[in-house]
């Protein structure tokens, strides 16, 4: 989950956002901040309106300056049998650590495109980093909270072979730059799940998304809701970020 959960001083996203790019870039803004960062999230997978599933992390993340891309390391925390996993999200890599068998394992690609891995997507990826964008329209969608919204409706395409997913249709409200959905597609054109940023809230002197919601493309009874609590702004070393630093990677 949270690619892996960002928070800074950062400005408002530009009002003179005006290339398809550039509105993307603006809506990473609001997302995404520029800082080392601490944050607890709260990962709930919902069938059919109840609960199936909880998961609460410890994530620290780190903007690469090589990459423009953000290393998450996502400590499990609760519930108890599970205290003490990790995930590792650097660059391309994915690597699950089980403190049980103390074995770091390396995830494939597809199985980042599910499960806890899947919300790491949520928290801090940069888009405009990894993917071209093309201007499609502007349309009124509602958003998660059923609120009308005026949007830019843009199409992305992968322009690296980092890039997680093959295509994005993408949302941006006119005006905020506020990230309002995204609908993500696999190699083969299928499309994968629906994502939802919702419940926007102040955070120093920037705006960003409380929450997002997950809808299973396939089926959508199957829901996942990441709560974002309120972020730590703190240095995270990069040897954090080391498949070999994980065993020795607690709870702050």
């Amino acid at each position: 989950m949270y690619k892996a959960l960002a928070l800074a001083v950062l400005l408002i996203a530009p009002a003179h956002a005006q290339t398809a790019q550039e509105i993307v870039a603006a809506a990473d803004a609001v997302r995404n901040p520029e800082k080392p960062f601490r944050i607890v999230a709260t990962v709930i997978a919902y069938k059919s309106g109840t609960a199936v599933d909880r998961n609460v992390f410890a994530v620290w993340s780190k903007l690469d300056p090589a990459t423009r891309q953000f290393r998450d390391v996502m400590l499990y925390t609760d519930p108890p049998r599970d205290a003490g996993k990790i995930l590792l999200l650097n660059g391309s890599n994915l690597w699950f650590y089980d403190p049980a068998s103390r074995q770091s394992v390396r995830m494939s690609p597809q199985e980042r495109l599910s499960g806890q891995a899947s919300a790491g997507d949520v928290l801090t990826e940069n888009i405009a980093t990894d993917y071209t964008a093309a201007a499609d329209g502007t349309e009124t969608i509602p958003d998660a909270n059923r609120r009308q919204r005026v949007c830019w409706h843009l199409e992305l395409k992968a322009a690296k072979t980092s890039a997680t997913y093959n295509r994005i249709e993408y949302w941006v409200e006119q005006k905020t730059f506020y990230p309002i959905k995204a609908r993500f597609f696999a190699d083969s054109g299928a499309p994968l799940k629906t994502l939802y940023y919702r419940n926007f809230v102040r955070i120093d002197d920037r705006m960003a998304p409380a929450q997002a919601v997950i809808v299973d493309a396939v089926d959508p009874s199957l829901v996942t809701t990441v709560d974002l609590g309120m972020p730590q702004f703190e240095d995270v070393p990069d040897l954090w970020f080391e498949r070999d630093y994980l065993p020795h990677l607690k709870a702050q």
